[in-house]
């Protein structure tokens, strides 16, 4: 029996060597989703892998009547229909150890890049001007390091702060003070965490209890000083709250990069805002970690088509 696996968005190929290399396996890639193309391969699928510029909605699920599994390429699961893919039996995947490193060294980019003024500088000199004295920034050594969440990418952000000389506080309901004492790091309330804090880096999924918990009232309590970065998700930031405090000077700056909407809409309040530095969702955006979501997905999917094990989807507690 040969499995039919689809593949979309530019996933990868080298990283899905534990299907394209066995027989068993039948791999098709097709990079656009929207395509008729597309659609007549899915009606054959046997499972399915995206990153995130493809949504797996209800209505795609219903064009798939052979569809066991969809592998997210990454840790964020926001583009996939979860109830709707469980509903039918489908093991929904994702890959969260592929892209730590890449994920954690981008945010180091970012923390350096706002604190020491890096892009506003770089366009300066560009459009002619010898301007030193406008992009004095200041250092991480000395400063202290908030941290919302320290789950896989925010512990190895831990680790990089803690060797530029950084201490370390961090609000995670979910770490043990054991691990914490690993990391180097004490754990504080989240209110803690606002007061205290130079730098405030964000790293927790998007659920009820995080949407916008960077907002208006998270940051009244933190100083005027502090930096804030967020390459976790988009949603966990209060964009406008965010803007408005930048715009006002409540806080000295800010890294963003993931967004409430992506791309960002072209009427964002963030495209003014001063002090601020913005990429496009680059944290898994290297070529090693590509590579690794592609095999860490591709490996989890194998063991469900070839055994029937299903124990790592997200989902399996809901496929009984």
């Amino acid at each position: 029996m040969t499995h039919r696996i689809l593949v979309t968005d530019e996933v990868a190929l080298s990283g899905l060597y534990p299907i394209v290399d066995d027989d068993a396996f039948s791999v098709v890639s097709i990079d656009d989703s929207a395509s008729a193309e597309f659609v007549s391969a899915l009606v054959e699928a046997d499972a399915l892998i995206v990153r995130s510029a493809t949504t797996v909605t209800r209505d795609m699920i219903g064009l798939a009547p052979n569809l066991r599994a969809v592998g997210r390429a990454g840790v964020g699961v926001d583009n996939v229909d979860i109830p709707a893919a469980s509903e039918r039996g489908i093991a929904v995947f994702n890959a969260p150890g592929g892209n730590t490193i890449a994920a954690a060294e981008l945010t180091m980019a970012l923390l350096l890049s706002v604190a020491r003024r890096v892009p506003a500088a770089d366009a300066s000199l560009r459009s002619g001007q010898w301007d030193r004295a406008v992009f004095k920034g200041v250092e991480l050594r000395g400063k202290t390091l908030g941290l919302i969440g320290a789950g896989r990418i925010g512990g190895e952000v831990a680790i990089r702060c803690r060797a530029f000389g950084m201490d370390v506080v961090v609000h995670d309901p979910y770490l043990s003070p054991e691990r914490a004492d690993e990391l180097g790091a004490r754990l504080v309330t989240l209110d803690d965490v606002l007061a205290r804090a130079d730098f405030i880096s964000i790293h927790v999924p998007l659920t009820d209890e995080t949407r916008g918990i960077c907002g208006f009232e998270a940051i009244a309590k933190m100083k005027p000083t502090v930096f804030i970065v967020n390459a976790s998700r988009g949603g966990v930031v209060d964009e406008e709250a965010l803007a408005a405090a930048l715009r006002d000077g409540l806080i000295a700056g800010a890294a963003l990069d993931v967004y409430e909407t992506e791309p960002l809409p072209d009427e964002s309040p963030l495209r003014d805002a001063p002090n601020l530095v913005l990429t496009p969702h680059l944290g898994a955006s290297t070529a090693e970690a590509q590579v690794g979501v592609a095999t860490e997905v591709a490996d989890k999917i194998k063991n469900l088509l070839t055994s029937g094990d299903g124990s790592e989807a997200i989902n399996a507690g809901a496929l009984g």
